[in-house]
């Protein structure tokens, strides 16, 4: 097997893993939809209803905000992860190739964020997270700070 050969097989296989983690990535994010959407669907269903001292929909936005911070923090290490890692290895990689398929893709998709100005499904993601994250905080407080509040008088 020539240098080359075995250049391209190694390109092969690493470009291989790479489509693998960004399929976990994708199988990831849609875990945390589905956990996210169902623990919003439990705590409207739980209203009225309380664990002791703590109330039913106050718990479960607890569960929510350390969920979607736990889903940020997934996407935020799998972007780092694909960007930096797999993309920079493959391109130093392609190098020793005579064309360079990943490194056009990345010079064609910084022309076109550039010039559209738009959201990259990964910001999308995390924009959904920061928001849900915010959604059980106000429901948190809004079960909180009426407990607080007849404490207090």
């Amino acid at each position: 097997m020539t240098k080359e050969e075995l250049v391209f097989e190694q390109y092969k296989l690493y470009s291989e893993s790479k489509e693998k983690f960004i399929d976990r990535t994708f199988r990831t994010n849609k875990f945390y939809i589905v956990l996210v959407v169902v623990l919003m669907l439990i705590t409207f269903m739980t209203k009225g209803m309380a664990f002791g001292r703590m109330t039913a929909p106050a718990l479960f936005s607890i569960v929510g905000i350390i969920c979607c911070s736990l889903w940020w923090l997934n996407m935020d290490s799998y972007n780092c992860l694909i960007k930096i890692k797999f993309s920079k290895v493959l391109e130093e990689m392609e190098k020793e190739l005579p064309i360079q398929p990943y490194a056009m893709e990345f010079k064609a998709l910084t022309s076109y964020r550039n010039n559209k100005k738009g959201f990259v499904f990964s910001d999308i993601q995390k924009v959904f997270a920061i928001f849900s994250f915010l959604a059980f905080f106000v429901i948190f407080m809004i079960e909180v700070i009426p407990k607080f509040i007849s404490c207090g008088l």
